[in-house]
């Protein structure tokens, strides 16, 4: 009788996908202060909030796209109230 240890379960490292994440956030957070604020400040802010959730190693640049997602977000509020329009251009 030949006896083997069980294989180890096969998981993905769940910190690269976080870090990947992070990465992502601060990207679309920083494209969003030139175009798309609306929809790509909430993408990087939930993003940011997922990657920090999973506990990535780049928590300054998941902070930084949490930061820039509500910085987009606060650029569209203010160039909305003083064009008083819904949208805005350079």
């Amino acid at each position: 009788m030949h006896l083997t240890a069980p294989a180890a379960p096969r998981t993905r490292p769940r910190t690269r996908d976080a870090d990947g994440m992070a990465v992502a956030s601060f990207i679309l957070g920083l494209l969003g202060l030139l175009v798309l604020n609306l929809f790509l400040g909430p993408i990087a802010i939930a993003l940011a909030a997922v990657a920090l959730w999973r506990g990535t190693a780049r928590k300054g640049r998941a902070y930084l796209g949490l930061f820039l997602g509500v910085a987009d977000l606060a650029v569209l509020g203010i160039a909305m109230e003083l064009s008083n329009t819904v949208s805005w251009s350079l």
